[in-house]
């Protein structure tokens, strides 16, 4: 019997309010509310899960639970268990039971573990986990916080036996930095993900300090307070594996040279690995200075921009769209593009020989000038297949008058009308020579 409570309270099923669990056997997943004495016996079934869901309820009544070693016997149990994902949602956590129970994660397949929405109490004694680790690879913190500030600070001690993690996300939860120590732990990390946070400038440079995250490939710091583009590049450079960088929704326009302390931007050298780098929403003015030099994909979506000017070998994919933008940007810096989004700036007429080559343009959205020469050409590109799924509902006309407001794909552009004077000319010509030979 203690063992079933044991393994119970290790995938988060130990009886608390009222509540009973449901088992949907088609997705092998598992959801429990509040759990009572008296409905206990409806977790057992959540055993034949693969996910396990435990939401609601306050485990602080069970912090001094006793849990003892497991027998041999529970031990081969517990690895013969289907369960690999386990959410706590809506919980009161106390750290100390926390670290108890996560011990017997270690003798099962679980490899992720999210928490959605808890509070964390207390403080956790992770020396009981010395000399083990976890088949974890995935971990995540959306929206907790703790009883008392710094939850964040027991992360390292969690990151002893988490040398396996390849994935963690702290999201929505007041971050302002993460200790030094979780980054130098994490050796296999390849995913970070810490967006919709209070991260600043000086708080990633703490993060990301000597020796941390050697291996990663992914950071997203979407949704936090960085200002300083030279100082995220300086902060981040270290990270020689790094792959893909979001930087999206923060204030990165505001970072004028005054108020970004340590050297200029323009002598930052990004990792040479990155290869995607977003900077939507991020009040940009103008294309920040340098850019990762090898970029494959390039989003500056939903700025301020009124010229770009980017000469990159290696960019495959360029993101303009929702800018202030008059004209498109000259291609010949970026021989390797094939894919162009303009949607929504102020565009009036665009490159139609030199856009040809591309697989793909989006531009919908724009104020095009339709004379015979601007709606042809975006007739012959939506023609040739390169226009995007906006065509033509989004291309309108915005000049000439007579057209304005006008569907795009609606403007006559036929050989007579476009171009009359080539027309009279050819039968003139043709007039003269019959009358030549009647003559």
């Amino acid at each position: 019997m203690a063992a079933a409570a044991a393994l119970l309270l290790a995938l988060g099923l130990l009886p608390g309010a009222d509540g009973r669990c449901f088992f949907n056997r088609t997705r092998e997943w598992c959801v429990c509310y509040n759990l009572s004495q008296d409905s206990v016996g409806s977790a057992v079934q959540c055993l034949a899960a693969t996910a396990v869901e435990f939401r609601g309820g306050d485990l602080q009544k069970y912090a001094a639970f006793p849990m003892e070693e497991p027998d041999p016997s529970t031990i081969d149990m517990l690895g013969t268990l289907l369960v690999g994902k386990i959410t706590f949602a809506e919980l009161q956590v106390p750290l100390e039971l926390l670290s108890r129970v996560l011990r017997f994660f270690s003798y099962t397949r679980v490899r992720e573990v999210a928490f959605d929405s808890c509070v964390f109490q207390g403080k956790g004694d992770w020396a009981a986990m010395a000399g083990r680790s976890l088949p974890v690879r995935v971990l995540s913190f959306h929206n907790v916080t703790g009883t008392t500030p710094g939850w964040e600070r027991d992360l390292p001690g969690l990151g002893t036996w988490l040398r396996a993690l390849q994935n963690l996300s702290v999201t929505a939860s007041g971050l302002t930095r993460l200790p030094c120590g979780v980054g130098r732990l994490l050796q296999a990390l390849r995913s970070l993900d810490l967006a919709h946070n209070a991260l600043g400038d000086e708080g990633l440079r703490d993060t990301v300090c000597a020796g941390a995250f050697p291996g990663l490939r992914a950071l997203a710091l979407r949704h936090n307070q960085l200002t300083c583009y030279g100082g995220v590049c300086e902060s981040v450079r270290p990270l020689q594996e790094l792959l893909q960088l979001d930087l999206s929704h923060n204030r990165l326009g505001e970072g004028a040279a005054s108020s970004c302390s340590g050297p200029v931007a323009s002598s930052c050298q990004w990792p040479v690995a990155l290869r995607v780098f977003n900077l939507s929403h991020a009040g940009l003015e103008r294309v920040p200075q340098p850019l990762p030099p090898a970029l494959e994909v390039l989003d500056m979506s939903h700025n301020l921009l009124h010229a770009v000017d980017v000469s990159l070998g290696s960019l495959k994919q360029l993101v303009l769209s929702h800018n202030a933008l008059s004209a498109a940007p000259s291609l010949g810096g970026c021989p390797a593009l094939d894919t162009l989004l303009l949607d929504n700036n102020s565009v009036a007429e665009l490159p139609w020989d030199e856009l040809r080559r591309l697989r793909l343009l989006s531009a919908a959205g724009n104020p095009f000038n339709c004379s015979c020469r601007g709606a042809g050409g975006l007739q012959a590109l939506a023609a040739a297949g390169l226009l995007g799924p906006g065509w033509p509902e989004g291309y309108t006309c915005g000049s000439p008058v007579r057209y304005r407001g006008c569907p795009v794909q609606d403007v006559p552009v036929s050989v007579l009308r476009c171009h009359r004077a080539a027309v009279i000319g050819a039968l003139c010509a043709v007039l003269v020579l019959l009358g030549v030979a009647v003559a």
